[in-house]
């Protein structure tokens, strides 16, 4: 009884009122921003190691995997945590929210262990995979190991922003993620090349200004929600884990986790494919995965943004509303991709040599980036897409998609086309796979359309129960 004495004081969200384009810029407009500085703060990194030497970019190209795995387990976790946060907030039903919150908290953090033991015993034998060069390996070594035992950062800094955007607190978001990354860029020439007093600690000087940057980042987003998160409790205080709320959390995010691992093991296996040419062009290719986030990663801030308004549209039964979401950010996120095609094709010799790219790069690189690049407007429509998918909780047609994209037809095309014995041949598996990728998405949003959104009706009090 007490509980619903409460929850009429609960001031209605903007997600479910404030018209579509205005939200929808409103809520991803910081997530974009946050996002191109992450996207700065990598490139950054990049820049400052290839002044240490090519094998030094090498090592981090090689070790890039292991983060993205990071990542996966994290954000995947966080696309949970977001839309079923948000879904429970648009059902009004704010206990369930709050046991949300706490359960996916807990899960990051038993990830946080994981990569732990991996830092601790495992780094060795991943390098020696990798490459017989005794410098790249013991490069790749000494940065790796700060960032998986220290990674309690990263896994901390998603969840905790992934609360935010869930109540529509994307400002709040987007100030950590920002302080962490410009903490990140102002470290990292200190660290590495000793300004200031510093010993100079080489790629370890670039980790941990990697590091200090998001457990920083991760700090100051715990306190804006404690502070200002009003629609979320968190308590810890006699908690136990829920396998049914976590098997909802996984349901969800599990299929963004197990595609972004996909891509771990694809950048593992072009990296093998790649280095039996030159280290030279798993260099190009590190490098390429550094800029394109600059294009990648304010779509990324859109579909940040989109999954909190059609999670909650879809728990208050506002079928209008979600359309309009869904429309609007496709064309925003293939309009974005555009401009990224025109800057890769018309520039990508001054991209390189950001990198201090030496002629061979340069060689390799410069068709690198125009062949890639062919494919961005499709990826847009992509990635919107499979965002949508999880955000009605059908990550599974986001799995199918990304698992035929990257395992069925890019890996094997890279392969194939690595025969031919020209490394420009292997970077056009990605618009090959792209035109796949679409093909599906067009299928599945039809699929979509007609079996979730076509079918939403007014619930009632007893269905959120």
């Amino acid at each position: 009884m007490e509980e619903n004495k409460q929850q009429p004081v609960k001031k209605e969200n903007k997600m479910g009122v404030m018209p579509i384009n205005k939200l929808l810029v409103s809520m991803s407009v910081p997530m974009m921003i946050s996002m191109i500085v992450q996207a700065l703060y990598n490139v950054v990194d990049s820049i400052f190691v290839a002044q240490i030497s090519e094998k030094a970019l090498t090592a981090v190209s090689l070790a890039f995997p292991i983060q993205n795995l990071m990542i996966a387990l994290a954000v995947g976790t966080g696309v949970g945590i977001n839309a079923l946060v948000s879904r429970r907030l648009g059902e009004k039903n704010y206990p369930a929210a709050n046991h949300t919150a706490d359960n996916g908290i807990f899960l990051n953090a038993m990830h946080y262990l994981l990569f732990l033991l991996f830092g601790l015993f495992f780094l060795p034998l991943f390098f020696s995979f990798q490459t017989t060069d005794a410098e790249i390996i013991a490069y790749g070594i000494d940065y790796l190991n700060i960032i998986t035992l220290f990674s309690v950062g990263i896994f901390m800094q998603v969840s905790m922003e992934r609360l935010l955007q869930s109540t529509g607190n994307t400002m709040y978001a987007m100030v950590t993620q920002g302080m962490g990354a410009i903490l990140n860029i102002i470290l990292n020439p200190i660290f590495i090349f000793g300004w200031f007093g510093v010993p100079a600690m080489g790629i370890k000087g670039s980790a941990i200004a990697t590091v200090v940057g998001q457990i920083s980042a991760a700090s100051l987003a715990f306190y804006f929600n404690v502070r200002f998160n009003k629609e979320i409790s968190l308590s810890f205080g006699g908690f136990r884990p829920d396998l049914k709320t976590i098997k909802k959390i996984y349901s969800i995010g599990g299929p963004s986790i197990v595609m972004q691992a996909v891509g771990s093991f694809l950048n593992l296996s072009m990296n093998n494919i790649l280095i039996r040419f030159t280290p030279t062009a798993t260099a190009v290719f590190g490098v390429y995965f550094k800029l394109q986030s600059f294009v990648f990663m304010p779509v990324f801030g859109l579909n940040n943004g989109m999954v909190p308004i059609i999670a909650y549209n879809y728990g208050a039964d506002a079928k209008d509303r979600i359309k309009e979401t869904i429309k609007l950010s496709k064309v925003y996120a293939m309009a974005i991709m555009l401009i990224g095609l025109v800057i890769f094709q018309l520039i990508p010799e001054q991209l390189l040599q950001l990198f201090n790219a030496s002629d061979e790069m340069l060689k390799i690189g410069i068709p690198a980036l125009r062949i890639f690049s062919l494919c961005y407007v499709f990826a847009g429509y992509n990635i919107v897409s499979g965002s949508v998918y999880q955000a009605f909780g059908r990550g599974g047609l986001s799995l199918w998609v990304s698992l035929i994209r990257q395992i069925v037809v890019l890996l094997p095309a890279a392969f194939l086309l690595s025969l031919l014995g020209d490394v420009s041949f292997v970077w056009w598996a990605y618009p090959i796979a792209e035109l796949f990728a679409i093909v599906l998405s067009l299928y599945f949003n039809k699929k979509i359309d007609e079996e979730v959104i076509k079918q939403i009706y007014p619930h009632t009090i007893a269905d959120v129960i």
